[in-house]
C-alpha cells in the first residue's frame, strides 16, 4: 500500500529555514523565524531588491477540473525541484491552504507525494498566522460598521444595503444567511447578515495584490461597505478603518518561505477564490521570488479559464509581471470524464474517450497562448494510464503546436519532472513570449465580458437583465470602467453549466450580478451561482483527523 502524503512529510528530513533562504542568498537576519522551519522575510530586505533584474516566471494551470483530480500544485512543486535538479536556481510561489476544505472533502494543499511542500501539518494548518490575520481585519471593519450605526448613524448608512458581511475560515453553510443584533435595544439594530469563508473576503484579494503596505493600506480605504439612502456608496475610510486594520496586517503580509521535500525554496502566501477572486498567491511573494531566483514557478486556481486569465488580465496586468512560459496540466482520467466516462470506470483504457475530452485540454493550450505566451502540457501519470493513451494526448497537442510531458513526480520527486525543466526551460530561452492581456484598460466592461466568454469560454453570447446592465453602465460611468473583470462561474464547465463537460461551444453565458470589488481593483461579473460560504460534505475529512498516541497529527491530506 502506497504510503501517504502525510507519511511521506513526516520521514522527510528537513533543513532550518535559515539554509533555505541562504539558497536565494536571504541573510538569516532578514528571515523572521515562526519556528526552525517556517519564516517570514522582512520588507527591508525585501525594498533593498528593487534595482535587481527580475528571474524568468512560468506559471502553472490546468484543463477544467474533475473529480478525477489533476494535481496542478503536486505539478508545481515537482516542476520547481526539476528545475533544481538540472541546474537552474529556482523557487515556488503558491497559495496558501484553506482550513475549510482541509477539514472538509477537498483536503490540503500542499501538493502530494513527494512532491509537496513542508511541514505539511502547519502550511494546511494554522501556518503563520495570516489567514487568521485577514479574518480578523475584515471582522473589524463589520465592526466598526454597526458600531457607527448604533452610535448615530452619521454617515447615513441604509441598513438594508450594508454590502460588508463577516468572514469565517471554515465551511458553514449555517451562517451563509443570518441575522444580527437580536436581543434588543443594547444590542443594536437588527438587520440581515452573513458569513463567507476568509478567502472569499475582498481584503484577501486586495493583500494578495497589494505591493507593500503603504499600498495595502490605500487600497483597504477604498473598499465599498455600503450605500445610504440615495444609494451614495460609504468607503471603509469614511469610517477611519484603513490604519487599524493595515497593523493587524502588518506582519502577515511579509511572504513566507519554507521548502519542498527536496529542500528548495518556497514561497507561501496568500490565497483568495479563484471564483470571486483572482485565484492566484501574493504579488509581493512573487515579485520577491522573481528578485531571487532565477526561475519561479506559480500557479493559478482552478482550470485555465478561470485561474490562468485572472492570472493575465488581473495579477500580471496590475503587478507589471510578464510570464514567460506556461504549464497546462492534465491527466488520463480527467480527460476520460470530459469524454463522457464514468469515474468508476476511469481505471480501464479508453482511447477514444481521451481522444474526445482532449477537446477540453486543446482549447485551455490554444487560450493560454493567445496570450501570447508559449505553453507546454504536463500529463500527470497515474499508473492506470496507458500507453496508448497517452500517444493520443501526444499527438493532439503535437497537432496544435506544443508539447505534452509525461511526469511521475507524485511517485519519484524532480526526477519525474525532469524533462518537463528541460522543456520549459527551453521555451523560456527560445524567446517567443510575447505576453499581452485579452483586453485593454479602457475597453467597456460589458465588452471586457463579451470577450473573455466569447474568445476563452466559446459563447454564442452574453446575456444580462436590466438592473444588471443598468449596475455595469453605473461603474462605466462613476469612474470604475477602467477595472479589469473577474470572471465568477462554475470551475468545472466551460459554460455556466458543471454538467457540460469537454469544449461547449454555442452555449449562452448568463451574468446575473455584478459586484464592485474597489480595494481589489476589479470588477466582479457573477454568472450562475457561485458559493461563498461553502458546506461540509456528508462525511466530513475532519471525522477522520485525530492525534494518534504520541501525539502526532494523522488523517490530515
Amino acid at each position: 500500500m502506497p504510503k501517504s502524503d502525510i507519511e511521506i512529510a513526516r520521514e522527510a528530513t528537513l533543513q532550518p529555514i535559515a539554509e533555505i533562504g541562504a539558497k536565494l542568498d536571504i541573510p538569516q537576519d532578514a528571515i523572521l523565524q515562526y519556528g526552525p522551519y517556517k519564516g517570514k522575510v522582512s520588507f527591508d530586505f525585501i525594498k533593498g531588491l528593487a534595482d535587481r533584474p527580475n528571474g524568468k516566471l512560468v506559471l502553472v494551470t490546468a484543463i477544467t477540473p474533475t473529480p478525477a483530480g489533476e494535481g496542478k500544485t503536486t505539478t508545481s512543486v515537482g516542476l520547481g525541484d526539476g528545475l533544481n535538479r538540472i541546474g537552474k536556481r529556482a523557487a515556488v510561489c503558491l497559495r496558501e491552504p484553506s482550513l475549510g476544505p482541509c477539514f472538509g472533502m477537498k483536503g490540503g494543499a500542499a501538493g502530494g507525494g513527494y512532491a509537496q511542500v513542508v511541514p505539511m501539518e502547519d502550511i494546511n494548518l494554522h501556518f503563520t498566522g495570516d489567514f487568521h490575520a485577514i479574518g480578523i481585519a475584515h471582522n473589524l471593519l463589520a465592526a466598526l460598521i454597526d458600531n457607527h450605526i448604533y452610535w448615530g448613524n452619521e454617515l447615513g448608512f441604509d441598513s438594508r444595503r450594508v454590502s460588508w458581511r463577516r468572514v469565517m475560515d471554515m465551511n458553514d453553510r449555517a451562517l451563509r444567511s443570518i441575522v444580527t443584533s437580536l436581543g434588543g435595544t443594547p444590542n443594536g439594530f437588527p438587520r440581515e447578515d452573513g458569513f463567507d469563508i476568509v478567502v472569499a473576503s475582498e481584503i484577501m484579494a486586495i493583500f494578495c495584490l497589494a505591493t507593500d503596505l503603504e499600498d495595502l493600506t490605500e487600497r483597504l480605504g477604498k473598499i465599498v461597505v455600503g450605500y445610504t439612502r440615495d444609494r451614495k456608496p460609504i468607503l471603509a475610510r469614511d469610517l477611519k478603518a484603513p490604519g487599524s486594520m493595515a497593523v493587524l496586517l502588518k506582519d502577515a503580509i511579509s511572504p513566507n518561505l519554507v521548502q519542498t521535500l527536496e529542500g528548495n525554496p518556497a514561497f507561501i502566501h496568500g490565497g483568495p477564490f479563484a471564483n470571486i477572486a483572482h485565484g492566484c498567491n501574493s504579488v509581493i511573494a512573487t515579485q520577491t521570488a522573481l528578485k531571487l531566483a532565477d526561475y519561479v514557478v506559480t500557479e493559478a486556481g482552478f482550470g485555465a479559464d478561470l485561474g490562468a486569465e485572472k492570472f493575465f488580465d488581473i495579477k500580471c496586468r496590475k503587478a507589471g509581471l510578464k510570464p514567460n512560459a506556461a504549464v497546462v496540466v492534465a491527466t488520463i482520467r480527467a480527460l476520460k470524464m470530459h469524454g463522457g466516462v464514468a469515474k468508476e470506470d476511469l481505471g480501464k483504457e479508453n482511447v477514444e474517450a481521451v481522444k474526445k475530452g482532449c477537446s477540453n485540454l486543446a482549447r485551455h493550450l490554444r487560450n493560454v497562448k493567445s496570450f501570447g505566451v508559449p505553453a507546454v502540457v504536463a500529463i500527470n501519470r497515474f499508473i492506470t494510464d496507458t500507453d496508448a493513451e497517452m500517444e493520443v494526448v501526444r499527438q493532439v497537442v503535437k497537432e496544435l503546436g506544443s508539447e505534452a510531458v509525461v511526469c511521475s513526480h507524485w511517485a519519484e520527486g524532480s526526477k519525474g519532472t525532469e524533462e518537463l525543466a528541460q522543456k520549459v526551460v527551453a521555451l523560456v530561452e527560445s524567446g517567443t513570449d510575447q505576453f499581452a492581456p485579452l483586453y485593454d484598460d479602457d475597453m467597456p466592461l460589458w465588452d471586457k465580458i463579451e470577450t473573455i466568454a466569447t474568445n476563452l469560454y466559446g459563447a454564442s453570447e452574453v446575456q444580462a437583465d436590466k438592473s444588471v446592465r443598468n449596475r455595469i453602465r453605473e461603474l462605466q460611468e462613476t469612474g470604475y470602467g477602467h477595472l479589469p473583470i473577474c470572471m465568477a462561474k462554475t470551475q468545472y464547465s466551460f459554460s455556466t453549466d458543471p454538467n457540460l463537460k469537454g469544449a461547449p461551444a454555442h452555449h449562452s453565458l448568463t451574468v446575473r450580478e455584478v459586484r464592485l470589488s474597489a480595494g481589489a481593483e476589479f470588477v466582479v461579473a457573477i454568472c450562475g451561482d457561485i458559493m461563498t460560504m461553502p458546506g461540509l460534505p456528508r462525511v466530513p475529512a475532519a471525522n477522520s483527523i485525530h492525534l494518534d498516541s504520541e501525539g502526532r497529527i494523522e488523517g490530515l491530506f
